[in-house]
């Protein structure tokens, strides 16, 4: 690791272990952290823009934020739109980072209304999905060589955030690995004895500390 990398995960760790101290989270803060379970890669790393107090969070989708079933059906993973929810109260920005089939559009806009007409086909539940949190914060591939774990989507997500301290949570290793290899604060999600997602109030401080 390098050694500002180091430095900054430091300051994170204590930065955060000081502001939940004095709240019900102590125990969530010491789970939730170090923020990439399994990764080898630095996961904060000092932020290029201006803009300061803002923070995005990126998911995938498939079996992160949304279950498919044994029948196809599909609906909110536990926890998820409670945790959308929470984010949402917090004026946090929340975008997704997920593979489709590059064929199905030209642009992200494109490709990312086919992807809601095939979510919502085969959804369930009383609560449809909250595409309206995601804006046009929805990145897919433009090519085949663009799917995840290649860094490509990513790296677009970065290059658009204007400063922001950056967050992804997805469900396998490999994505955290590689989004914490490029500066992202990563999340396992459904890890034994961890919260199923990084602690909104955790996310909202991530804003304010410095890179």
């Amino acid at each position: 690791m390098r050694r500002t990398a180091s430095r900054g995960l430091v300051r994170l760790s204590l930065a955060l272990g000081a502001a939940v101290a004095s709240t019900a989270l102590v125990t969530t803060a010491s789970a939730a952290l170090p923020v990439t379970a399994g990764s080898t890669g630095p996961p904060v790393a000092p932020r290029t823009g201006t803009e300061r107090g803002c923070v995005v969070v990126y998911f995938d989708l498939g079996e992160t934020l949304v279950h498919t079933a044994d029948d196809d059906t599909t609906g909110y993973r536990q926890d998820a739109a409670a945790h959308l929810a929470a984010l949402r109260k917090r004026h946090i920005k929340v975008g997704l980072i997920t593979n489709v089939p590059s064929s199905w559009g030209t642009t992200d806009a494109a490709r990312a209304a086919v992807l809601k007409k095939e979510v919502d086909s085969t959804w369930t539940g009383s609560t449809p999905f909250a595409w309206d949190d995601f804006g046009d914060r929805i990145l897919t591939p433009r090519t085949e060589a663009e799917r995840k774990p290649a860094p490509a989507l990513w790296e677009r997500a970065r290059h658009a955030s204007g400063g922001c301290r950056l967050v992804y949570q997805a469900e396998t290793a490999e994505e955290t690995d590689t989004a914490a290899s490029l500066g992202y604060v990563a999340y396992r999600i459904g890890q034994p004895a961890r919260p199923a997602f990084l602690p909104a109030p955790l996310i909202e401080l991530l804003a304010h500390l410095p890179g």
